[in-house]
């Protein structure tokens, strides 16, 4: 298996940026996961799908959507009203067998996108 992210890039405050994770080898029941980290700080969950069902961190609920193509083999996360603390590097997760009380755990996925850099300023 192996994931791919990108789309990333400069963003004005308020402003949007889609990622797009792509990936070969992951099957529809996989769990994909958008983290991110920013400099000097520790990875951080952003959102995940599982099965069609969403999960949000409470810093970008309502502003970001995270969503899938299976026929594509791909996830996205569509990311609006952005704000200069989402500047960070996105990864793509995915995995298996991660159950649903694991989902924001990064632990917990077994295969990784190699990071997409979003900068939000203006």
């Amino acid at each position: 298996v192996q994931l791919q992210a990108s789309g990333g890039g400069l963003a004005q405050p308020g402003g949007s940026l889609r990622l797009s994770c792509s990936g070969s080898g992951f099957m529809d029941y996989f769990s994909i996961a958008w983290f991110r980290q920013a400099p000097g700080k520790e990875r951080e969950f952003v959102a995940a799908i599982k099965m069609g069902n969403t999960i949000y961190a409470e810093s970008v609920k309502g502003r970001f959507t995270i969503s899938r193509d299976n026929a594509k083999n791909m996830v996205y996360l569509q990311m609006n009203s952005l704000k200069p603390e989402d500047t960070a590097v996105y990864y793509c997760a995915g995995g298996a067998t991660v159950i649903s009380g694991r989902l924001r755990q990064a632990e917990a996925y077994d295969y990784w996108g190699q990071g997409t850099q979003v900068t939000v300023s203006s």
